[in-house]
């Protein structure tokens, strides 16, 4: 029972209700000019389904009182797009014919339906029915026992024509192929920019707060005035450029077009290591080959990818050490970062930060490696320049 009366609990019925009913305006003003069978606006509905505009209306109509749970989604099953085919225009018409036939059924429906009932209550207390369909009929009392099923009867009309509706808008006015692959690619672009800001904050907030964690220990340890004050001149700095990151990051969250091109490129990458050397560690860096002249995509990839290695380093292996060697070949640009294991390797290849370096590589047509070899903890990564435009 529950199955069957759930449908009347849905707000959604009674939407879809007065879109079955509302071309009953257009069918009285009609019947009024030209009384009869309203064939004519059969007839009619063939050129106007035929204007391309038909669709954008029949389909905000559509979503608006069918479908309104998927008002405003990329992936609505009624489109809003106008018609630009031979075939959409058809099954416009197509749409148009089948909703004046549904709100032909379910208009007489509820205009003649509560009139049963009435006269059914009316026949059942001996009442006058008027010219009812009961006129001729002996008063029962049993007949108010029957009432309820007209307008029983009514409500499962509603409930099957607004389901039959629904169907058929997404059939005949859903996306076009264009129009879905289109979608798909929104969605795919959605689904990267969350990816691509999720790994900007795992590489910036994370180095920064690894950092300033060594920074701290140390300061803690060293009992060092001096060492003390450059540790929180230091921790400062990078809780500064870890705030701008942040303010970065949020303010393309909260403004889909705005730029993202002010993110840090491995031309900063001296302040990158000053950075690790001011948590007390010896960073030997070289660095070969013009970096100012890489593509601002594949330098901004690779400082985070740096940073990231950086990062590890400091997290894991503590105050060893550390060898960057950043090449900018003819084809190609390398890092390579490596330190001295401080123990057994408990690193897991699966954590977010190498996999976020390896998705970064790949995106960019290269590849990124990292473990242990021959006592050093070392990453290795190649993206050549031949794939960025």
């Amino acid at each position: 029972m529950h199955r069957f009366l759930a449908p009347l609990a849905e707000p959604v019925t009674y939407s879809r209700w007065i879109h079955l009913v509302v071309p009953l305006a257009l069918i009285s003003v009609w019947l009024f000019i030209e009384p009869g069978v309203p064939w004519q606006l059969a007839l009619l509905a063939v050129p106007v389904g035929l204007l391309p505009v038909m669709r954008v209306g029949e389909g905000v109509q559509a979503q608006l009182l069918l479908t309104p749970g998927e008002r405003g989604r990329t992936d609505a099953t009624i489109s809003l797009a106008p018609a630009t085919t031979w075939g959409e225009k058809w099954r416009t018409v197509l749409w148009l014919e089948l909703r004046l036939l549904f709100s032909i059924v379910v208009g007489s429906a509820t205009v003649w339906l509560p009139v049963i009932a009435i006269d059914l209550v009316r026949a059942a207390s001996g009442g006058d029915t008027g010219e009812g369909i009961f006129q001729l009929i002996e008063p029962r009392p049993w007949y108010a026992v029957l009432a309820p099923l007209p307008l029983l009867l009514l409500l499962a009309l509603v409930v099957l024509c607004g389901r039959l509706t629904t169907a058929a808008a997404r059939r005949l006015l859903g996306p076009s192929k264009t129009e879905r692959m289109a979608a798909l690619e929104e969605l795919t672009e959605q689904l990267l920019e969350r990816n691509r800001i999720a790994r900007e904050l795992h590489d910036s907030i994370g180095h920064a707060l690894t950092v300033s964690v060594v920074q701290a220990g140390a300061a803690r340890t060293a009992g060092d005035p001096d060492f003390t004050r450059r540790a929180l001149v230091a921790i400062e700095e990078t809780g500064r450029a870890a705030l701008d990151d942040l303010e970065r990051v949020l303010r393309v969250l909260r403004e889909p077009g705005a730029s993202a091109d002010r993110r840090p490129t491995l031309i900063a990458v001296e302040r990158l290591l000053d950075s690790a050397r001011g948590s007390g560690v010896a960073v030997d860096a070289e660095v070969v080959g013009r970096i100012d002249r890489l593509p601002d995509s594949l330098s901004r990839e690779g400082y985070r990818i740096l940073q990231e290695s950086l990062t590890n380093a400091l997290r894991h292996a503590g105050q060893v050490p550390v060898r960057v060697r950043i090449g900018v070949e003819k084809d190609c640009l390398e890092l390579d970062v490596r330190n001295p294991l401080a123990g057994p390797v408990r690193r897991s290849a699966g954590g977010h930060g190498l996999q976020g370096m390896r998705e970064r590589a790949k995106l960019l047509g290269g590849n990124a490696k990292a473990g242990p070899r021959e006592g050093e903890w070392r990453v290795h990564v190649a993206l050549p320049l031949r794939h960025i435009g």
